[in-house]
Formats: structure tokens, C-alpha cells, sequence
């Protein structure tokens, strides 16, 4: 005599001896069913009544007692900058824009004919592709969409938590006075795509160290707990900037050579900026390859949703040998992205 069998349950060959090791358990919603091990019989069960007082009491929990287990922390998976997985802070703030830019197309372009596309696209004889790969971006179109992205971080920004270290009014860049409406009035895209481009242009930076720009900044934002607003972008952007190009390379720019550029900053406020960064992100200079292919992708994703196009032209074979070069020369580059290791 052992435990009954689940057939023999549904077939009512079970002896009465056998329900002994029937047990009930409840669930958690307060409903009793039985255990995995057995099943109660679907036929009468009369015949069985007088061995159920030997059957374990049933102790059934009550709903309201049923509480889910604890999620577990989510701070540091949250984090774009240090996950792949999470999702970009200016990917997000910029779909508040881009809805309202997809729905006045739409209403404007309703009922009229398309006419020419401004976009184009391959086709079975033809095949367009930008010279912009995840291991050499394209610089132009890099430092465009990577401006925007710090454009609509600004001008979605949640509040205008700073520092004083970031303050244009406490550190100036320049000598010009500061205007009084600077605190409220947000930059266009224009203005900060030319402050970036003259860094970029003039320090000789690639656009890889654009990315990683992008990464140090919003990682600066959730570690600080702070917003990017009129009175600090520039700051913020350039303490980025100089972390960048330190970490990524090998040859980097000194602050002196940045007060070559910025004529009215000294090296001191640059030493002093690039440490307080420092210590804001927690000396956490680490990007994995993962985190940074999103971050390009996203930036891809950027451009397309703004009409801001990668320069594309059809594909040929010098192109194609060309893309196949830049690949093999790319492979031990890709290597070295896990950019902790390197020495700042």
C-alpha cells in the first residue's frame, strides 16, 4: 500500500487506506487544492468519508495575508550608463517631441500627395549605406546627433539641480558678461552643436570620444542627482569633453590645451572641474562595449526620428572593399572598449 497514483485517483481504484497520504494544501489566494503529489478523486467520494478525519488539517491562508516577494533592487540595472539592457535617458526625452512632430506631419501632410522623398532607400539593384559603423562613426553625424541629445536633455529637463562647479555665474567661461535672463532661457540645438564642434574640431577628437561624452554626462546626471539647464550645460559638456578624451586616447589633450581654445578659462578651474567630475561619478570611468553599441544605436534612432540622415551613398565594390578594410582594422579596436583599464 503506497501512495496512490494520479490514475488510479481519476479511475476511483484507490483504496481507502490509500487517502491517508492525500494531503490539501492551500494556495496562496485561499483556495484549497490539492498537492502536486496526488489529486482527489472526481467520482462520489462517499465511500471514503470515514478516512478523511485522518487527512491533515486543512490550514488555509487568508487573501489578505498574501503578500508577493520584494522586487530586488533595480538602482544600478536602471542605470543606461552602466547597463545595457536600461533604456538612454535622451532616447526617452526626446519621444515627448517626436510624437508631437510625427502628429503635425501627419496633419499636414494629410489628404495631400507625398511628393518627392527626402530619404533614400535600397532597392534590388541598388543598395545605400552611410560610412558610419559602431567602431568608427562618422564625426559629423556623431557630434550632431550627440548635441541633441544634450538639446533635449536640457529642454525636458525634470528641475535645475546643479552645483556650484557647473555655474556659469560662479566659474565663467569667458569675460563677456553673463546675461541676466541665462538661468531661463534654453540653448538651441545650433548654439550647442557649435560649442561642441569647435572643441571637437580644434582638440582633434574623434567621434568615439563624442559617444563616450554622451555616457560620461548622463552617468554624471544619475550619480549627482542633477539637471542640465542654461546655467551649467557648458561645464558639464566640457568636464565631460576633457574625461572623454583622456580616457579614450592614448595621446590625449592636457587642460592647458583646452585653455588654448577657451582663452578666458584658466588650468586651475580646469583641474578643479575635471576632479569634482571625478568624484561625482565616483571615479567609475568604466565603459563596457555593450553600454557603448547602445548608445551609438540610440543615437542612431535619434537622428532618424529628427530627419537628421547619416550621409548615405550607394554601395559599390571599392565601397564594399573599403567597408571590409575598416572592419578587419576595427576588430582589436573594439577590444580595448572595456576603457576602465585605461589610465585617465
Amino acid at each position: 500500500s503506497g501512495q496512490p497514483t494520479s490514475a488510479q485517483l481519476y479511475s476511483n481504484q484507490a483504496s481507502p487506506h490509500q487517502l491517508n497520504y492525500i494531503v490539501i494544501r492551500p494556495t496562496h489566494f485561499g483556495l484549497v487544492w490539492p498537492c502536486s503529489e496526488s489529486l482527489l478523486p472526481v467520482s462520489p467520494v462517499s465511500s471514503y468519508l470515514e478516512e478523511l478525519p485522518r487527512c491533515p488539517p486543512v490550514q488555509c491562508l487568508p487573501p489578505a495575508r498574501w503578500q508577493p516577494s520584494p522586487a530586488p533592487e533595480l538602482a544600478q540595472e536602471s542605470n543606461p550608463s552602466d547597463n545595457a539592457r536600461a533604456s538612454t535617458i535622451f532616447l526617452n526625452k526626446s519621444q515627448t517631441d517626436v510624437r508631437e512632430k510625427r502628429k503635425s506631419n501627419y496633419l499636414s501632410n494629410h489628404h495631400t500627395s507625398p511628393g518627392l522623398l527626402s530619404k533614400k532607400y535600397s532597392s534590388c539593384s541598388t543598395i545605400f549605406l552611410d560610412d558610419s559603423t559602431v567602431s568608427l562613426p562618422n564625426l559629423k553625424s556623431t557630434v550632431k546627433c550627440v548635441t541633441l541629445a544634450i538639446y533635449y536633455h536640457i529642454k525636458n529637463r525634470d528641475s535645475n539641480r546643479s552645483l556650484d562647479i557647473f555655474d556659469e555665474k560662479i566659474h565663467p567661461l569667458t569675460r563677456e558678461k553673463v546675461p541676466e535672463d541665462y538661468y531661463s532661457v534654453d540653448p538651441e540645438h545650433k548654439l550647442i552643436y557649435r560649442f561642441v564642434r569647435t572643441l571637437f574640431s580644434s582638440a582633434q577628437l574623434t567621434a568615439e570620444c563624442a559617444i563616450v561624452t554622451l555616457v560620461y554626462l548622463e552617468r554624471l546626471l544619475t550619480y549627482a542627482e542633477m539637471d542640465i539647464c542654461p546655467c551649467n550645460w557648458k561645464r558639464i559638456v566640457l568636464g565631460a569633453i576633457l574625461l572623454a578624451s583622456k580616457v579614450w586616447d592614448d595621446q590625449a589633450v592636457w587642460n592647458v590645451d583646452y585653455c588654448q581654445i577657451l582663452k578666458d578659462i584658466t588650468v586651475e578651474d580646469m583641474n578643479e572641474m575635471e576632479r569634482h567630475f571625478l568624484e561625482l561619478l565616483q571615479f567609475n570611468i568604466n565603459v563596457p562595449a555593450s553600454v557603448y553599441a547602445k548608445y551609438y544605436f540610440d543615437l542612431r534612432s535619434l537622428a532618424d526620428d529628427n530627419n537628421l540622415n547619416f550621409p548615405l551613398e550607394p554601395l559599390d565594390n571599392q565601397r564594399a572593399t573599403k567597408l571590409e578594410v575598416r572592419r578587419d582594422s576595427s576588430r582589436a579596436g573594439m577590444k580595448t572598449l572595456l576603457l576602465g583599464k585605461r589610465r585617465v
